[in-house]
């Protein structure tokens, strides 16, 4: 049996993947459906690149990020004679404006799970598997902010249910899915309270279906939280000098929407997420990048006129938990009176006062012999009389909209002891 090997690429937007339908002129599978897909001939990502460009016309540098790159598998097709070797890919996109060339005769932007209810080319559900977001890659994941983290939990959740409906089973393989997320990243609010509304509005159900269709709609919904907390941002950064570290989501969408005088970015060290965050502004505004430790002092000489900052966690008292250096930041801007603002959905006000500031591997700061006692954590907390304002996407909240948000998160959460 001759083997070939092909790249299947799933492009991702806000949750949803693009599926196209083979056209009836491609020499096999014509009019099934499936993703980017072509031969993988020398690299598989750089095929994987090419056919993104010729499939979709996405630039597939500019355009989209590959977020994982999935282990190869066996596909034997015994009427065609071939045994195909399949490199699976997930990339995210920036956005759904697709161009398709002859070998589509059309396409959707759908949830995955539409794979398991199509009429799809061999096996694709088996490619998405493999790169499809997991209790694991969210557990794990030190690159994105809580939004973007917290929607990747909901894909879980989403995909989970889906699986577990077409199985049979009922719904407590879900839930356990749900506590898994749930101890995944105990920092993020925004995790626990998306995953709780979902595993609320369903407690009534004893089989996954709802479950999945309700995560659905919560991807949705939280998508939107967030672009209209940035939304809501952008009056406090138009035309003005704006510092931010880290990589928010929203604090990013917000510059993107707003037209700032210039930008200051720190680098976020260990993974130097700012690099990227500078780096995608770069061609619409004046960005200047500089080291975690040089961010405090650059704040006041490079005459900055507001801080914007997003948040892993806002708790009910006003302390905001983010990424390390977001609290020497804020107590240095409001001694050199800079503005500070927090932009961030709703759902990251969390209903307890727990706060797990995630520590990492001594090793990255100290791998000697010697008995030194080493700090290494994720976050920091900011007191709120550093902060001028929480902007959320129903606007600056205000101690009675905190506490009615706080009870409706308590609420939520029932559902686990209940």
């Amino acid at each position: 049996m001759e083997e070939r090997a092909v790249v299947t690429c799933f492009l991702r937007h806000e949750g949803a993947i693009l599926l196209c339908r083979r056209s009836e002129t491609v020499g096999s599978y014509t009019g099934l459906w499936g993703a980017v897909a072509g031969h993988a001939e020398g690299d598989p990502e750089a095929a994987a690149r090419q056919e993104i460009r010729e499939e979709t016309g996405m630039d597939p540098e500019a355009d989209v990020t590959l977020v994982r790159r999935g282990d190869p598998f066996h596909v034997e097709d015994e009427q065609a004679g071939i045994r195909w070797l399949v490199h699976p890919f997930l990339f995210d996109a920036a956005h759904r404006d697709v161009t398709p060339n002859w070998e589509t005769s059309a396409y959707e932007w759908v949830a995955p799970t539409a794979i398991v209810h199509r009429e799809t080319v061999p096996d694709l559900w088996t490619s998405y598997d493999r790169v499809r977001p997991t209790v694991e890659t969210v557990a794990t994941d030190r690159e994105h902010g809580a939004a973007y983290i917290s929607v990747r939990a909901l894909e879980v959740l989403r995909d989970e249910a889906a699986i577990t409906a077409r199985a049979g089973d009922d719904c407590e393989r879900v839930a356990e899915t749900a506590r898994a997320l749930l101890d995944a990243r105990p920092s993020m609010s925004v995790v626990r309270n998306r995953v709780n509304r979902v595993m609320d509005a369903v407690r009534a159900e004893v089989t996954a279906r709802p479950v999945e269709h309700v995560a659905a709609t919560a991807i949705e919904r939280a998508v939107s939280a967030d672009r209209r907390a940035a939304e809501r941002a952008v009056d406090h950064v138009t035309g003005r000098r704006v510092a931010t570290l880290s990589r928010s989501g929203t604090v990013h969408q917000a510059l993107q929407y707003a037209d700032p005088e210039a930008v200051l970015v720190a680098e976020s060290r260990p993974g130097r997420e700012g690099v990227a965050v500078a780096e995608s502004l770069a061609d619409e505004t004046d960005v200047t990048l500089t080291t975690d430790a040089g961010f405090v002092h650059a704040l006041a000489t490079w005459d900055a006129d507001v801080l914007l900052v997003g948040a892993d966690t806002v708790l009910a008292d006003g302390r905001v938990v983010n990424k390390v250096g977001t609290r020497a930041a804020a107590i240095c801007s409001s001694f050199e009176g800079i503005e500070v603002f927090v932009t961030t959905a709703v759902d990251k006000l969390s209903p307890d006062g727990e706060i797990d500031l995630e520590p990492r591997e001594s090793d990255a700061v100290y791998d000697g012999d010697r008995p030194v006692t080493v700090l290494n954590r994720t976050f920091d907390v900011t007191p709120p009389d550093c902060i001028d304002g929480v902007v959320t996407e129903r606007g600056l909240l205000d101690q009675e909209a905190v506490a009615r948000a706080v009870e409706r998160h308590r609420e939520y959460a029932s559902w686990y002891s209940g």
